[in-house]
């Protein structure tokens, strides 16, 4: 074989090499473009999702804190309610107490009355309209 042949076969060789890198390093860097792209959208759509992620997280503390707002106004409603209920108990006993004492006063003063306006009347019975009848009923 000829040397020039041989050299020719080289230099191809070479070229095929040559050409064979540039190839390789052109996808190499194609790939890595896309890998840069793809994590430029990952980072994208991080951010997008952390601000809704955080959006979310205050509208759950606004919501819990309207909740307990609205427990604690329940709570208060309720306290006074109850203290309301127990200032009318309170007074209801001290009216009650101050109607046992005019009774009392009462019987003491003349026996009679009190004896006639606890005395029941039969069927049939006629009220006499000079004497006061009635009152509240309690029940």
């Amino acid at each position: 074989m000829d040397t020039w042949v041989i050299v020719l076969i080289v230099v191809v060789a070479v070229i095929a090499l040559v050409v064979l890198a540039l190839a390789l390093s052109k996808r190499s860097r194609v790939a890595q473009v896309r890998k840069r792209e793809q994590a430029r959208e990952h980072l994208q759509e991080a951010q997008v999702r952390g601000a809704r992620a955080e959006q979310e997280q205050a509208l759950a503390e606004e919501q819990a804190a309207r909740a307990r707002r609205e427990r604690a106004e329940v709570q208060e409603r309720a306290a006074l309610a109850e203290q309301e209920a127990r200032e009318r108990a309170a007074r209801a006993g001290e009216e009650q107490a101050a109607a046992q004492e005019l009774r009392a006063k009462a019987e003491k003063l003349a026996p009679d009355v009190t004896a006639d306006r606890h005395h029941h009347r039969a069927p049939g019975d006629t009220v006499n309209p000079d004497q006061p009848e009635g009152g509240a009923t309690r029940r």
